[in-house]
């Protein structure tokens, strides 16, 4: 995926800001139901996760805060299924990790509390998953940065985001690239082997009639 390159500085900031992946969305769970999703990472890129689960509350009719409530993350890679992330946290957190490898990767969500008997524990949980580096700790380094430093850093950083993915492109294009020059030549030397094939059946078939009339006039 080729991406121009604009010459105004307005241009270019713009294209930085999108330049992150962001997925928001919510959906519902129940007691021990399980969601997963997809999400294709580049290699070395950080991946930054916000949830908040809310309770339906029968009494207020309505979803609710639950502080009891626990969210489980999973994070796996699908194509080595190396367990990235496994943690337990609070109805509302977040939850950060680095891609080793570029390929698809599961995002699981689950709960953790125990419905009473009887009961269904009904959840909606908000998620926000955001593919590409975080920001830094703005709080931290206002007292010796300025805000022009500070967007300059956020420039750097969405530029680094940028690479990482034309090079896994670069990188995708190249093992097509092999895989169809592998296939062409094993194509080429089976059209050969026919041809050879082909030649020295003729070279008999001549031979043998040859020797044919060679009998029939002795």
């Amino acid at each position: 995926m080729h991406r121009p390159r604009p010459q105004p500085l307005l241009s270019l900031w713009f294209l930085l800001l999108i330049a992150a992946t962001a997925n928001a969305l919510h959906f519902y769970l129940d007691a021990n139901e399980k969601r997963c999703f997809l999400e294709e990472i580049p290699t070395d890129t950080v991946v930054e996760g916000h949830y908040k689960a809310l309770e339906w509350s029968e009494q207020e009719q309505k979803y609710i805060e639950n502080p009891n409530l626990g969210i489980l993350v999973e994070v796996d890679e699908l194509a080595t299924g190396h367990s990235v992330v496994r943690t337990r946290g609070p109805h509302d957190s977040r939850f950060t990790f680095t891609s080793h490898e570029a390929g698809d990767h599961s995002i699981c969500l689950s709960s953790t509390s125990e419905a009473s008997w009887g009961t269904t524990t009904h959840i909606r949980l908000y998620l926000d998953i955001v593919v590409g580096s975080t920001k830094p700790d703005r709080e931290k380094d206002r007292s010796h940065v300025t805000e022009l430093s500070s967007k300059l850093r956020d420039l750097n950083q969405k530029l680094e985001d940028i690479r990482r993915e034309q090079q896994y492109q670069r990188e995708r294009e190249a093992n097509f690239r092999n895989l169809s020059e592998t296939t062409n030549s094993r194509a080429v030397w089976y059209s050969i082997a026919q041809i050879v094939v082909l030649v020295l059946t003729c070279a008999w078939q001549l031979r043998h009639l040859k020797r044919f009339f060679e009998d029939r006039k002795m």
